[in-house]
């Protein structure tokens, strides 16, 4: 098989991690499986990146020096364990110093002008990428795995949308076979930085954060793949947050649909968008533990497999909040709704729920928190003649706000779910702000306060048994 592994921040964050790296590879290749490796930054990297690049933004500079000192000492001591004094070594640190230099040059750009633009944090962002991919690619070459390191900017062509780029499918698959299909047709181990890629005039773009997951998938897809394997440190995807709920377990299988949900509502094994390029071209996804490489994780694929349980995990994203436009204005007059999401467009925010009541009167939606001020902007500019005339109120919307979801195919169809999960959050004495479900029933998600939301996962996840496998 052809299988494409992606190694998140934690899975190449330390010399024991590495190990672990190493020895799954390996095995992969000693049951004969061509191998694509695409790594994230060392665990801690992007963060102390972005965040100097901010600091710079607002003139300490000296955060950047701080940064590239743990940065730097971060990568020796992973290279000295597995390089030792060697060549490779050297040539992987002066690899790594270069780019550390480049990011300190940045960030004094950044703080003479008093400026970070998109651009230029995309370009920040990338780095611990680029810097972990020659190292890793040399660790595997030290154990006798042929590898070689390659850039995604050099794979994955995107559009031109910073911080969260759209891939172009099309020129992303010729590049992709062109690069990596002669170094697996030589028997070598193609590393890719992920999380990154390029404009189609070579311009530094990001996938989004934890976007590494996407770029395998994307990968995965322009090479036709047999699988996807997300290494990541947790056994799969949970039940709930185990953070929240100690009883939580992983989830064996998941279809595409619902994977899709959980991951759109806070599930933060896997990116949002990672699943679409599997999806379209019905490839498995495989999402393990490279601390427990033995435990079969979650498998998602196309189908849905009936584990017996009418929900099948509930998950919650926090720091919402919930904006309403109402008004007897609004009663029956065409395109209220229409000029309203349309304001909310102009902003770029990304709605998570929609709810609207029978009667017309008000339409409400979640938007992250930090959202708020441009929208509510946005909004009253957009219905300044309506909320003048009274026709609307003035747009009001509530902070500190949770979007609860509770996914599983197996409600669809089935009578009483609802009920149940009101049933149990009412035992509870849990208001819930908002309802919305989609049609096809994968989905019920519910709005509470934020300081309910623990305690509401806690008896969803009670009510429908999920702490038994």
């Amino acid at each position: 098989m052809l299988i494409v592994m992606k190694f998140g921040g934690t899975s190449v964050g330390s010399v024991d991690a590495l190990k672990n790296v190493v020895k799954i590879v390996s095995d992969a290749r000693q049951n004969g499986h061509e191998i694509v490796v695409v790594v994230s930054a060392m665990s801690g990297v992007t963060n102390l990146l972005l965040n100097a690049a901010a600091q710079a933004e607002v003139g300490h500079e000296e955060i950047a020096h701080q940064a590239k000192t743990e940065i730097a000492h971060k990568h020796a001591e992973a290279t000295l364990h597995f390089l030792d004094h060697t060549p490779e070594r050297d040539a992987v640190l002066a690899e790594i110093n270069t780019l550390l230099d480049e990011f300190e040059a940045l960030c004094h750009g950044i703080c003479v002008l008093g400026e970070l633009t998109p651009r230029a944090l995309d370009v920040i962002g990338g780095l611990g990428e680029r810097m972990n991919a020659p190292q890793v690619a040399a660790i595997l070459n030290r154990a006798g795995l042929p590898a070689a390191s390659i850039e995604a900017t050099q794979l994955i062509v995107t559009d031109n949308c910073f911080g969260s780029a759209i891939p172009l499918i099309d020129e992303t698959e010729a590049n992709t076979q062109a690069r990596l299909r002669p170094l697996l047709d030589a028997g070598k181990i193609p590393v890719v930085t992920g999380f990154i890629g390029s404009t189609e005039d070579g311009i530094p773009t990001t996938l989004g954060r934890g976007g590494s997951d996407y770029s395998a998938t994307i990968l995965g897809r322009a090479l036709g793949a047999d699988e996807v394997w997300i290494w990541t440190d947790v056994n799969g995807v949970m039940t709930a947050d185990p953070r929240v709920v100690p009883e939580a377990h992983p989830i064996s299988h998941l279809s595409y649909a619902e994977i899709s949900e959980l991951s759109y509502f806070g599930a933060k094994v896997l990116h949002s968008q990672a699943i679409r390029p599997a999806r379209r071209v019905n490839m498995p996804v495989r999402i393990l533990n490279t601390f427990a490489p033995d435990h079969p994780g979650t498998l998602i694929t196309a189908d849905y497999k009936n584990n017996g349980k009418t929900v099948k995990a509930v998950t919650a994203i926090k720091n919402m909040s919930l904006v309403t436009v109402s008004g007897p204005g609004m009663i029956g007059i065409t395109g209220v709704a229409g000029r309203t999401f349309t304001a909310v467009a102009r902003t770029s925010t990304n709605v998570l729920m929609i709810s609207q009541a029978s009667s017309e009167q008000s339409i409400c939606f979640v938007i992250p928190t930090s959202d708020v001020p441009k929208v509510v902007a946005s909004l009253e500019a957009e219905l300044i003649r309506e909320i003048e005339r009274r026709d609307l109120e003035q747009i009001k919307w509530e902070e500190d706000t949770v979007i609860l979801a509770v996914v599983g195919a197996g409600m669809k169809g089935q009578p009483g779910v609802s009920g149940r999960l009101f049933g149990a959050l009412g035992q509870e004495k849990i208001n819930i702000i908002a309802i919305a479900q989609g049609s096809s029933e994968f989905n019920i998600s519910l709005v509470v306060a934020q300081g309910e939301a623990d305690l509401a996962v806690k008896a969803i996840h009670r009510e429908f048994k999920l702490e038994k496998p």
